[in-house]
């Protein structure tokens, strides 16, 4: 025999209004999943991208360790050295009237830093999605509640019985649109948090490379970190 209650009772007996808000809690569900385990993929294979990137400069030329980067162009390491090569062939090829008015550094830095701002941004697509879904999520579950309440009470007061199991059913079922919209908002919440804590891991990485590849193609060697100098052996221009 089937209950009387529960959550086919609550779609079957509900109204348009419920209905659409119970459709629009789950399809924020499946957007937060969908966003929570694509870009965590993305961030997962960046990190073991980020911990092959140190090949690179054990690498007797810049073509060498460009080939150890590999050849995938979304990889963001490979894309940094490219554009910092780029970078520098444009620069020694500006004519001499305007070389005097460039800066290698500069140029190179600003290369660096729009690739960089372009990675970041393909990096945190989709964030916006889990925000968006934590926030408001808990407050269309409440909605639906307090308009399920509204019913049930009328429904109620229209058959003139308030006893407690009377009541109990309609209002239990009403609660639970404010189940559903946390079900909903907590996996956001904790999803956009654990990403934005990867991607700040990804990124720190990347700017240091970026760093490396600046001093690299001004001054023509990485700087060495304090502890291991003698590990890196500079590599011969591209």
């Amino acid at each position: 025999m089937n209950s009387q209650f529960g959550l086919m009772n609550v779609w079957t007996q509900g109204d348009l209004v419920t209905k659409a808000v119970a459709l629009l809690l789950i399809g924020m569900s499946l957007a937060s999943w969908m966003v929570i385990i694509i870009k965590t993929l993305d961030v997962l294979k960046y990190k073991k991208v980020a911990r092959g990137a140190e090949d690179f400069w054990h690498s007797e030329d810049f073509a060498a360790g460009l080939a150890k980067l590999g050849s995938d162009p979304a990889n963001p390491f490979r894309q940094l050295a490219i554009e910092g090569r780029e970078a520098t062939a444009h620069h020694r090829n500006t004519k001499a009237h305007l070389h005097d008015a460039l800066d290698v550094s500069d140029w190179v830095t600003r290369s660096l830093r729009n690739t960089i701002d372009e990675f970041t941004s393909r990096l945190q697509s989709g964030l916006a999605i889990l925000a968006s879904v934590g926030s408001t999520a808990p407050f269309i579950g409440l909605f639906g509640t307090v308009w399920g309440i509204y019913h049930a009470l009328l429904a109620i007061g229209t058959a003139g019985q308030a006893t407690i199991d009377k009541v109990a059913g309609p209002i239990g079922e009403a609660l639970i649109m404010t189940a559903l919209g946390l079900a909903v908002a907590i996996p956001a919440v904790l999803g956009y948090n654990a990403l934005v804590r990867g991607n700040k891991g990804v990124l720190q990485k990347l700017n240091r490379f970026a760093h490396d590849l600046h001093a690299y193609f001004v001054t023509g060697a990485r700087v060495s970190s304090a502890g291991s100098p003698a590990n890196v052996v500079p590599m011969k221009k591209a």
